[in-house]
């Protein structure tokens, strides 16, 4: 799980990340959700939140440099339709600035919809849904029809695809908000730092690795770090509370 390139905060830098790149294709095979697993080397799904500009600038070219896949989630409602401004214009903010007083659509902080589209015609980058407004779903008041639904609607309408992800805002979920998803999805994505047998999960849910913020590039795949995410998984897989959440 990844978020920006070159940002402030939830980032890593364009060099540290194509490092990083390279040491993960290197040793694990790189599939999108429906692709199958392979039997000689472990298999890594590379999940990029929020569909931020730096996604288009920076990520999209390596993934056609090294010929690989993404799963890019997408908030529908922050998505611009098209801009004039320029690259470093779009990328000025800060992970927080981006979010003060909708300030995403001043500065085009989040892909346009012929950019999305275009990387989505590519191959390249499959798309999920990031929910419509990227809030907590589980607070009182939210539209799940709106956030789970809808969602879906645009982006399968804007992407001509049919779109079987769906990555959880801040990974926060409850027994409605998870069974609701069970009927409009194939593969629910949250945060969770652990690792999942195939694109199944752990009772129903996919968990994903934070890869935000490498202190080198192969920091999250140590020994000691596989280790933890194995026992933890371990404890997801005899812990009964998904539904009861």
């Amino acid at each position: 799980m990844y978020h920006h390139i070159n940002c402030d905060r939830f980032s890593n830098s364009q060099e540290m990340f194509e490092q990083h790149l390279r040491y993960a294709i290197e040793r694990f095979a790189v599939v999108v959700p429906g692709e199958k697993l392979s039997k000689e080397k472990d298999s890594l799904c590379l999940t990029f939140d929020d569909a931020y500009y730096d996604f288009y600038h920076y990520v999209f070219p390596l993934l056609k440099k090294y010929q690989i896949k993404a799963l890019l989630a997408v908030p529908t409602a922050l998505i611009c339709d098209s801009t004039d401004l320029d690259p470093d214009q779009r990328m000025s903010l800060g992970h927080k600035e981006i979010y003060q007083s909708k300030n995403y659509q001043n500065y085009a902080s989040f892909c346009t919809w012929k950019e999305l589209r275009e990387m989505s015609d590519s191959g390249l980058v499959v798309m999920a849904s990031h929910s419509h407004t990227h809030k907590d779903l589980t607070l009182p008041g939210i539209d799940l029809e709106k956030e789970i639904v809808n969602s879906k609607e645009i982006l399968e309408a804007r992407m001509d695809t049919k779109i079987e992800s769906f990555i959880l805002p801040f990974g926060r979920y409850n027994h409605d908000v998870f069974t609701r998803l069970q009927k409009h999805y194939r593969y629910i994505f949250k945060v969770g730092q652990g690792v999942n047998q195939d694109f199944s999960g752990i009772r129903g849910l996919i968990y994903r690795i934070d890869g935000d913020n490498l202190q080198d590039e192969r920091s999250i795949f140590s020994f000691g770090s596989m280790l933890g995410y194995r026992i933890k998984s371990i404890a997801k897989t005899v812990h009964d509370g998904i539904l009861d959440s």
